[in-house]
């Protein structure tokens, strides 16, 4: 008897532990995440609203979300450096300078936008690339993917940039139009500008006569070849790699999420809009316009590593420095 009641104990405390062991929850994560004012911000918007962005209330699918809308790169920079940020939207190419200038600290989740610059014009004159050659070009972007995107594509179609078109460069996008709007109101013609989305909205809200005349995306997507599927890309979604490391299930929810956002963001434009105004971004009558070019996505995986690193081959040759001197190895590209 009391051999049975020994097995008998032994059992039920069995039980007992397995129990409580299924009915054990996971550790909830505490994830600061931080975007650039702009596209690559907007598709994560439905992802803020529901986790109650801006009040207390800041836990959804068992982790607690921080979100900060920042002005400038450089707000973001030192948050990833110095650990004080673990996820974070930013250009693409300054992603791959963080990964080698920290030694390979640094892991890109996703592409969330795609090209978002477009030639714009007054008059109609631009039809294609090749119609760029002779005219005058403002632009903003020196020494950054504006620069580096717009020699690529003149290259690629035989216009050289230094001899068959005049870039002025400036410093604010907003230099840009008003230069675009004087030549317009004089005689001179052949004038227009590269402008990045949502300020082509903007200016257009100001401007009724300036019209999209090319979208670089397009045509860089015109001369990829089968062996480099490259394509033309503004933001990335990256993470440091001891957070991704320490806390992987959280990761993964993460990525369900922003996906699950960026879906929204794409399918339902009137209501993201509201949403973009709400965190601060754009106006929403900006924002419902902008959108259909914002090029939002979410692209993860071996597609998202075929299309970023054939980006930035292309950055490289262009400039090095550009991306940080050489495109990061393989373990730059999270691939769940």
């Amino acid at each position: 008897m009391k051999k049975f009641t020994v097995v008998f104990c032994c059992l039920a405390f069995v039980v007992l532990l397995m129990v409580g062991c299924g009915d054990k929850k996971e550790e909830t994560v505490d994830i600061d995440i931080t975007a650039l004012k702009g596209p690559t911000a907007m598709g994560m918007v439905k992802m803020m609203e529901d986790s109650g962005a801006g009040t207390e209330e800041t836990m959804v699918d068992g982790n607690s979300y921080h979100f900060t809308i920042a002005a400038s790169v450089d707000e973001v920079t030192p948050k990833l450096v110095q650990g004080n940020t673990d996820i974070a939207a930013i250009p693409a190419n300054l992603a791959s300078v963080l990964y080698n200038n920290t030694d390979g600290q640094l892991k890109v989740l996703a592409i969330n936008t795609l090209g978002v610059l477009y030639i714009v014009d007054m008059d109609g004159s631009i039809q294609s690339v090749n119609d760029l050659k002779g005219k005058t070009i403002y632009a903003s972007g020196k020494g950054a993917t504006p620069e580096y995107a717009l020699s690529y594509i003149l290259s690629a179609n035989g216009i050289d940039m230094e001899k068959d078109v005049t870039v002025e460069w400036k410093s604010e996008h907003s230099e840009c139009v008003a230069a675009l709007g004087n030549a317009g109101n004089s005689a001179s013609k052949g004038v227009v500008a590269l402008l990045p989305q949502p300020f082509v909205t903007i200016a257009q809200t100001k401007n009724d006569k300036i019209r999209i005349a090319l979208d670089l995306t397009d045509e860089w997507d015109k001369l990829q070849e089968e062996d480099n599927k490259g394509a033309m890309i503004t933001g990335v979604i990256v993470a440091r790699k001891e957070f991704v490391e320490k806390n992987p299930e959280a990761v993964e929810r993460f990525l369900d999420l922003y996906k699950e956002s960026v879906e929204y963001v794409v399918h339902s434009v009137p209501e993201a809009a509201s949403l973009i105004e709400k965190y601060d971004i754009v106006p929403a009558a900006v924002a419902e316009k902008a959108l259909p070019y914002c090029n939002i996505v979410f692209i993860e995986g071996k597609e998202m590593k075929e299309k970023l690193s054939g980006y930035l081959n292309i950055l490289k040759e262009q400039n090095p420095k550009s991306i940080g001197g050489e495109v990061p190895a393989d373990e730059f590209y999270y691939i769940r």
